[in-house]
């Protein structure tokens, strides 16, 4: 799969998933926009990858931030390829009557509100050059209620809702919008939720869980035009047929 020339912006990206999609990108000679809340961490991660990043400390709830960045991106590369939501947060891990309400809303600003701020600050500056990509680190979560993640399962509720509504909205121009539910994936979140020691998630060990790498690589091939028949729809890390074609196993 070759990047090059392609500019990809992706948020959350100074650990984790975000961390291993900027390196895969990088590898396939993209063009780099990283967005994450701690400079230093994407200062040292744009270090490792070399030429070709633009890195913005910024907070995805912020809408002013993430549109300057994004708009001081393609004016550096002149384009604005692919758009990777994947910024988002766990805690706080409580249930209802426990929960901080100051705690619950900002979960939200991050994990709903950032991903509508990336899909609303994408949408000029792919439209005009004819579209592009907007993927969306969507969560089994969505789907289900998880006792203690009323706040996560709410928002990524929410989020697998805006891709629909994207893809609704803006494939007819070009968009591509997709999300992807990695299942539980061996990063900073999973040992947050080991702490929390409610539900069934924090009983699993760190062998169950799929290393970052993998979500990285589906990332990159569903911005392929293999992944076409994907196309508005939530792609599964956890079905064989996915791991099969983005070559897992």
């Amino acid at each position: 799969m070759e990047f090059n020339g392609k500019t990809v912006a992706i948020t959350g990206a100074s650990r984790g998933i975000g961390a291993d999609a900027a390196r895969v990108f990088a590898a396939a000679g993209a063009n780099l926009v990283l967005l994450a809340r701690s400079a230093e961490a994407l200062q040292d991660l744009a270090g490792e990858i070399g030429k070709n990043v633009l890195t913005f400390a910024c907070d995805v709830s912020d809408y002013a931030s993430i549109e300057a960045a994004l708009g001081a991106a393609q004016q550096e590369f002149g384009s604005l390829d692919v758009l990777i939501n994947n910024a988002g947060v766990i805690e706080p891990i409580a249930r209802l009557e426990d929960a901080s309400p100051e705690g619950w809303g900002k979960l939200i600003d991050i994990n709903l509100k950032g991903v509508f701020n990336g899909m609303r600050a994408a949408l000029p500056l792919m439209k005009p050059a004819g579209g592009g990509t907007i993927i969306t680190v969507s969560s089994g979560a969505a789907h289900r209620p998880l006792e203690g993640w009323s706040a996560y399962c709410s928002s990524k509720a929410g989020a697998a809702m805006l891709t629909s509504a994207l893809d609704l909205e803006e494939r007819e121009h070009g968009i591509r919008a997709m999300g992807l539910s990695p299942g539980t994936v061996a990063t900073q979140m999973q040992r947050e939720i080991k702490a929390s020691g409610i539900n069934p998630v924090s009983a699993l060990d760190w062998e169950d869980h799929i290393p970052a790498e993998w979500p990285a690589r589906t990332l990159m091939w569903m911005c392929t035009p293999d992944a076409d028949d994907c196309i508005g729809q939530e792609v599964s890390l956890r079905e064989d047929s996915i791991r099969q074609r983005v070559g897992l196993i």
